[in-house]
């Protein structure tokens, strides 16, 4: 499908929607500041032979800052406020799953949302996400991370029907070679097949089911509520890892769904454990390390 055309100004303000809403108010200020200048009118002087065309070019210069000077700040405040909308979006509909009782809550949003959520969920490790802008549910690359100099692909899958095969694997792994990313990730709210996970067995391709990014948005939000910041974000793999060991565990006294905490108390104050998902009403716990046993 034909991307729509766009105004000039539209293009400016979904430039500016990309960046944190304060380097949006950053940028407005500056643009005022130097298209304020720019507007000062040509003085009225003798024009010499050869200068028509300069005085020209400077007096349009001149009216066009004049404007500039208001619509440029204005329209970067736009794109300010539609970040900062974006941002509290995306921490609302993390908090909202991240509060559910399982996996079942991704598998009613739309293909959008869970692109925003997966995004969100990286980004709350302390990584630079940009949205590529796929175009659809099915729009190849969805979200290149970044940190520390090392590139990461993500490819999303809102496929809740039926399991992703190894054809989709195949065809992002052909992409990180042809980009040269260090690894990449295949986010789906449902699960893989066999072939799929063969193929990525070995491979610096992540294969991130449901359940494992239920595991991931909680262990993201915990880390968040406790005052982790991203310099102390861990690497995407192993994160991937240990969110995948949280949702495989089961409580010991209930059943319900393991999540990985952090001690703030005691002997063991600043070690991780698993914890149920029930907390406070249920207490039971697992040592990290026995969600496989």
């Amino acid at each position: 499908m034909a991307r729509k055309k766009t105004s000039p100004a539209e293009d400016l303000i979904d430039m500016v929607s990309l960046m944190p809403w304060w380097a949006g108010v950053g940028l407005a200020g500056i643009a005022y500041v130097v298209l304020h200048r720019l507007a000062t009118p040509v003085a009225a002087t003798t024009i010499q032979h050869g200068q028509i065309a300069d005085v020209m070019v400077r007096t349009i210069g001149a009216s066009l800052a004049s404007i500039g000077q208001y619509l440029v700040p204005l329209f970067c405040l736009a794109g300010a406020g539609v970040s900062a909308w974006r941002r509290n979006k995306r921490r609302a509909l993390v908090s909202s799953v991240s509060q559910a009782g399982g996996a079942d809550a991704l598998d009613c949003m739309s293909w959008h949302e869970f692109e925003i959520l997966v995004g969100e969920a990286f980004r709350l490790q302390g990584y630079r996400v940009a949205e590529t802008g796929g175009g659809g549910a099915d729009g190849g690359v969805d979200l290149v991370l970044s940190k520390g100099g090392e590139k990461f692909l993500v490819q999303c899958k809102q496929w809740k029907a039926y399991k992703v095969g190894v054809d989709v694997v195949r065809e992002l792994y052909g992409v990180m070679a042809a980009k040269g990313a260090t690894g990449g990730f295949v986010v789906t709210s449902g699960s893989f097949s066999n072939d799929a996970k063969e193929f990525a067995d070995g491979r610096n391709v992540k294969l991130v089911d449901g359940h494992r990014l239920f595991g991931l948005i909680k262990q993201a939000r915990e880390s968040l509520a406790s005052g982790i910041g991203s310099a102390t974000a861990p690497n995407p793999v192993a994160t991937a890892r240990s969110a995948d060991e949280s949702a495989q565990a089961s409580c010991p006294k209930c059943g319900s769904e393991m999540v990985k905490r952090t001690a703030r108390n005691g002997a063991k104050a600043g070690g991780q454990f698993l914890g149920c998902s029930n907390y406070p009403s249920c207490r039971g716990t697992r040592a990290l390390g026995l969600a496989q046993k």
